[in-house]
């Protein structure tokens, strides 16, 4: 039998995946510090989802912008921001939601990287860490720093199926201590 190296969805290798890491820059948000102007009647749905005035968002292209001048302020409030302006926005949950993740390597020599609702790429570690809470009805809610400081930035859920995914992979490896190494990181799963 011959290893198959791991691929997303899409057939993108581990070195493809972490290659696309940053291609994209984000617009300096933390240096922009406009005056407030308001709402933007936009909310960000527990799964995701983007609504304006109450309607989706239904062009995934406007979702991923907006999602680029997204900020968390120091008060823990979200805000949409531009040189201009500044519009508070509703995040019921968290910003983004982690959709997929690519897994390589075993043990302290794992890599993760997350694909997000927007298609951002986000390699878990140090800088990036994970992290699971338990909610009140005693399941995981299991969250990926994305951007900003760490305790006070944008954060992804991660789904149902791809914590699933995480926890077969950590129960194989440890299941006395569940969690999972990535870039020289271990994160616990318990809360």
């Amino acid at each position: 039998m011959t290893d198959v190296p791991p691929t997303d969805s899409a057939g993108r290798g581990l070195a493809e995946l972490a290659a696309e890491i940053g291609k994209g820059r984000l617009p300096p948000v933390h240096l922009w510090h406009p005056a407030h102007c308001g709402n933007s009647d936009m909310r960000i749905a527990a799964d995701g989802t983007w609504f304006h005035e109450g309607s989706p968002i239904g062009r995934k292209e406007l979702v991923k912008l907006f999602s680029t001048i997204l900020r968390r302020e120091t008060d823990g409030s979200f805000v949409l921001v531009t040189p201009g302006e500044k519009l508070d926005i509703l995040i019921e949950d968290a910003p983004f939601v982690a959709v997929e993740v690519t897994s390589a390597g075993a043990g302290a020599e794992r890599r993760l990287i997350f694909r997000l609702n927007t298609d951002d790429l986000v390699a878990c570690g140090r800088e990036h860490p994970l992290r699971v809470e338990t909610a009140a009805d005693g399941t995981p809610r299991p969250y990926l720093h994305v951007r900003g400081a760490i305790g006070n930035g944008l954060e992804a859920l991660v789904n149902r199926a791809v914590f699933y995914e995480l926890a077969d992979l950590a129960l194989a490896e440890k299941p006395e201590a569940p969690g999972l190494w990535s870039d020289g990181a271990f994160f616990p799963f318990a809360a």
